[in-house]
């Protein structure tokens, strides 16, 4: 079976840098920039466990699958 692939976006425009999805994300694929905003580092590492999406106070994070579609974990 071939393994999933998952892409993190991140609206910088909403993030304000709380750090929350950083701090629950188990395989540490965002982290805070120069600019205090949430930024995927390690792309290729998503699982798809979606706790950064559920944890955002500002809905500023979205994981697609690796056709571009929402998923829904």
């Amino acid at each position: 079976m071939e393994k999933k692939h998952f892409k993190v976006l991140v609206n910088a425009g909403w993030c304000k840098g709380c750090g929350l999805c950083v701090s629950v994300c188990p395989k540490k694929v965002l982290a805070l920039n120069e600019r205090v905003k949430s930024e995927p580092v390690n792309q290729d590492d998503c699982i798809g466990c979606h706790q950064c999406d559920f944890i955002c106070p500002d809905l500023a994070i979205t994981v697609q699958n690796d056709e571009g579609e929402s998923s829904n974990g």
